[in-house]
């Protein structure tokens, strides 16, 4: 998969189940219910202008991405946390679009994933 694909990278995935493929799938469907959860708490938290929330839902998303290889958006998602953190917010509206955009990406990324298992 990870020939093909932009985001996710498999190697931690694959070192956690121990090439179990029951289990694997099993981390996918959990990321999978996640990843709405993730867009849908951060965009209210950032129109709500609710910082402390976004933080930490940033910080939440960031341990997830990582685990499926997505280095990229765990950076974008450490910046987002500490720009919050500092109240530096003039860059939120484009780190959060660019996460939005690359979480949904994923989406598609392990649903091909978990059909080639």
């Amino acid at each position: 998969m990870d020939k093909h694909s932009q985001l996710i990278h498999t190697k931690q995935i694959d070192a956690i189940s121990g090439d179990d493929t029951g289990f694997k799938i099993e981390l996918i469907n959990i990321f999978l219910e996640q990843i709405p959860e993730f867009i849908s708490n951060m965009t209210n938290s950032y129109n709500e202008e609710n910082w402390k929330v976004l933080a930490r839902e940033a910080h939440t998303a960031k341990s997830s991405a990582l685990t499926f290889g997505m280095d990229e958006t765990g950076d974008l998602l450490k910046n987002i946390q500490l720009h919050t953190e500092n109240n530096d917010l003039d860059f939120l509206p484009d780190l959060l679009t660019k996460v939005v955009d690359q979480l949904k990406t994923a989406v598609t990324e392990l649903e091909e994933l978990k059909k080639s298992l």
